[in-house]
């Protein structure tokens, strides 16, 4: 598993950690920072270029959304959806 959050905070190059590593990944947690919040514009995670990297890869995983919403929690993750699908 990889914590996308994690990778933020600890490593801070995602993208280039993710295209490194990706054949060892078998599972993503995505939530915001800080707060493990929705994915949205108050938080420093830019979710839809990460997830194009994880889509150009040769990955068949799961992404799994691991926030706590702030408001309504399907419309956060109805959001949450079209940030990483795009």
């Amino acid at each position: 598993m990889k914590s996308i959050i994690h990778m933020q905070i600890m490593e801070g190059d995602v993208v280039r950690t993710i295209n490194e590593t990706l054949p060892l990944i078998r599972h993503f947690h995505t939530a915001g920072n800080p707060g493990r919040h929705d994915l949205d514009a108050e938080q420093e995670i830019n979710y839809p270029p990460i997830c194009k990297a994880i889509s150009a890869g040769s990955y068949d995983g799961y992404v799994g959304q691991e926030f706590l919403p702030k408001g309504d929690p399907i419309t956060a993750q109805e959001h949450a959806f079209k940030e990483c699908n795009h």
